[in-house]
């Protein structure tokens, strides 16, 4: 440990993220990627500002895809804010509405980014344990000293609660920030955004990486009220005026656009997901219910450590935890239905 470094430097304990293993031959199933390319027209987008703009600089208000999300949410500008990927939203909003001196509440079993954050930003916390069933019990979130933090779906659990229970969460802590972080939301049946307008302690977090197919952009955005935008766009302003490029801009506004395609795409992931399902089942599989872009299971026999090395032999990646409660549990994105196929026939193969 350096003694150059600062003390928020020291404590840091910097979040891992999942393998990237760049071979053409290996089917990528780790980090919940789309696998269907971007829509068209984001291409053709990100092709015409290349050719005419990128001598200038981006707008640092992002007022264009701000509009284009507020339209796509029945919401006005002034109720939008973009970040350089959801993680960016994540430790802007840490910063700009949790406490040093206040504890929050996440889930125990959760994206393992949050207590990242709270380490380097010095924000006590409380890992709150999941119920039996892996869900997010609201009660345990009420009447939290510092605010709350969560996914819906949470991850890696897959695991979707209902709108009446996070309507329970924030009815108990009106006086504090709320965020529901929905990486994996357009899989699920239902977004917090339609309870924007009851309460203005609440945050929603959402990314253009997973169902509109844009990881490599790194475009991300939080809904809320104009109070806590403007919170974020302080944060922001104080660290670069300029986090999102002109390319992302263009490829997030022909992605919010393209409806029909979002829908397309969207639609062929659920679909496989369902019949992956049912096929891993029927090889004793256990399968947590999935309101995402991939799954976390357990078979009755192997144990998930070393079935992921032997899926990595056999050229497909998926995602283990070496973590307490969840080290017999894989994660696995959904990918194509000939991605699937394969994994099934691997799996067949390994018996």
């Amino acid at each position: 440990m350096s003694k150059f470094w600062s003390d928020a430097v020291k404590r840091a304990d910097p979040y891992v993220p999942g393998e990237q293993l760049n071979r053409a031959d290996m089917i990528k199933l780790n980090t919940n990627e789309n696998p269907y390319p971007p829509s068209p027209k984001v291409i053709e987008a990100i092709r015409m500002e290349a050719e005419v703009a990128l001598n200038l600089y981006p707008s640092p208000t992002v007022d264009g895809l701000r509009e284009d999300i507020a339209s796509y949410y029945k919401l006005t500008k002034e109720n939008v804010f973009i970040g350089n990927g959801s993680d960016e939203v994540l430790a802007f909003s840490f910063m700009a509405f949790f406490e040093a001196e206040k504890k929050i509440r996440f889930p125990e079993i959760s994206y393992s980014f949050y207590p990242v954050y709270a380490k380097l930003f010095n924000i006590p916390y409380d890992a709150i344990k999941l119920g039996e069933d892996f869900t997010i019990v609201p009660d345990d979130y009420f009447q939290s000293e510092g605010g709350v933090i969560f996914p819906n779906p949470n991850a890696p659990t897959s695991i979707f609660i209902e709108l009446g229970a996070v309507k329970q969460i924030l009815d108990n802590n009106l006086d504090k920030v709320v965020i529901v972080d929905e990486a994996y939301i357009d899989f699920a049946e239902a977004s917090a955004v339609s309870l924007l307008q009851d309460y203005p302690n609440l945050l929603v977090v959402q990314t253009m990486s997973k169902s509109r197919s844009l990881a490599g952009l790194r475009v991300g955005f939080a809904l809320g009220s104009e109070e806590l935008i403007e919170g974020l766009i302080r944060v922001k302003d104080s660290f670069n005026s300029y986090t999102i490029d002109r390319l992302a801009i263009a490829g997030a506004q022909a992605a919010i656009n393209d409806q029909a395609y979002f829908r397309e795409t969207t639609e062929k992931i659920l679909a496989t997901r369902e019949r992956l399902v049912t096929e891993l089942q029927k090889r004793d599989f256990f399968v947590l219910p999935s309101q995402t872009n991939f799954l976390f299971i357990r078979h009755k026999a192997w144990p998930a450590e070393d079935l992921y090395m032997r899926l990595k032999d056999n050229n497909i990646l998926v995602r283990y935890f070496n973590k307490p409660k969840i080290d017999n549990y894989l994660r696995i994105t959904i990918g194509t239905d000939a991605d699937m196929k394969r994994l099934l026939e691997v799996l067949d193969k390994l018996k």
